[in-house]
């Protein structure tokens, strides 16, 4: 699995910290050779006190960015800086994974406000996109730092404003919703034959879990699939399981008729939906609302006989063809032997991820 789908958007970490005016430094890994702890996009933000979230790969690496993000806290100088990985094994503070790192660190990432709230707009609104950084540097200080924040609407708007080659990396990148997308360019400069580099990072929401029942199996669920990486949303008809108390880890939670909550949704292939309300004629509403939809994943809890039972009832009423009912992973979760609530929960987690790493490749595949 991708690295938390970039750590689970840092930039909405990071978006927190420049609104409450909290200085803070971002290190972004913009390219790797060879073994390295991290791979590029992967980000940390640093404050006054060290590492806030996020990181760029432990060790000897993230030690050194620390003490240079804590300069860069004081003398607000963004840098690039460069990472020799192939060191001796007796050397216990160094690195030894035999590869090496470049880091950009942005002290003054307050600067782009607008671009990470056009982003957190767009993530927000289910819109991919691209994250452009200009370096007007490829040295410890650079003078300058531009971001540009590109979605398939606004890329035209941005052609004769930035090299051809920029375009058609963002456009390519656009193309195929990979989370782990990130491309260093160099650019010519305009002075002493000085490069400029050009970092675009593919940014794409996270996979929606949509969880139908907030009870016992729901909420442990909601639970995993907050440290998955997913979007997490639960809902239940009853008010005093759709809260935040009980559901502490969703990151939405909807409640009242499912005509008026659930029946707003439009699921997508990044749609994982999970079907374990607290009866049988529930879990066929929610169900008869989804089946045919273009769900990446539906799955439905109970026994073998209850699915029996709710096969023919839709197959008899024509609310599902065969193909359609084929598609629903009924009995839900990987057959573990799961006994107790909490190991439901992780056989229907595993199942959830099996799914999305299979639609994952599936897709890269076809684009």
């Amino acid at each position: 699995m991708d690295f938390m789908q970039k750590q689970s958007h840092i930039y909405f970490k990071l978006l927190d910290f420049i609104r409450n005016r909290k200085r803070c430094v971002l290190a972004t890994v913009s390219s790797a050779q060879g073994s390295t702890p991290q791979k590029p996009g992967c980000s940390a933000i640093f404050g006054i006190k060290g590492l806030i979230a996020g990181t760029v790969g432990g060790g000897a690496v993230e030690l050194a960015i620390g003490e240079i993000a804590s300069k860069a806290l004081k003398s607000r100088k963004t840098g690039y800086y460069r990472f020799d990985l192939d060191n001796e094994i007796t050397d216990v503070e160094a690195a030894i994974c035999g590869g090496g790192m470049s880091i950009l660190v942005d002290a003054e990432p307050e600067k782009h406000l607008n671009i990470f709230e056009s982003l957190s707009k767009s993530v927000n609104d289910r819109i991919q996109g691209v994250l452009v950084t200009f370096c007007d540097s490829g040295k410890p200080e650079c003078k300058g730092l531009e971001r540009i924040w590109i979605t398939r609407d606004n890329l035209k708007n941005h052609s004769g404003h930035i090299s051809g080659e920029i375009i058609s990396a963002a456009a390519e990148m656009l193309s195929k919703p990979d989370p782990d997308a990130f491309r260093e360019i160099f650019l010519p400069g305009s002075e002493n034959d000085e490069i400029k580099l050009a970092f675009l990072e593919s940014i794409v929401p996270l996979p929606q879990l949509i969880i139908a029942g907030a009870g016992h199996v729901g909420k442990a669920l909601s639970h995993l699939g907050n440290l998955l990486g997913f979007d997490v949303t639960v809902w239940d008809d009853r008010a005093e399981y759709a809260n935040k108390t009980n559901l502490p880890d969703a990151h939405k939670i909807l409640s009242g008729s499912l005509e008026e909550s659930l029946g707003n949704f439009i699921p997508k292939s990044d749609s994982y939906i999970v079907i374990v309300t607290r009866g049988h004629k529930k879990d066929a509403d929610v169900l008869k609302l989804f089946i045919g939809s273009g769900a990446g994943y539906i799955g439905m809890i109970g026994s073998r006989r209850k699915v029996a039972q709710v096969r023919e009832l839709f197959l008899g009423n024509g609310w599902a063809t065969e193909e359609e009912w084929n598609r629903i992973y009924s009995p839900i979760g990987l057959e573990i032997g799961s006994k107790t609530v909490q190991e439901i929960a992780v056989s229907i987690a595993a199942q959830l991820i099996e799914v999305k790493n299979e639609n994952k490749k599936r897709l890269m595949e076809t684009c």
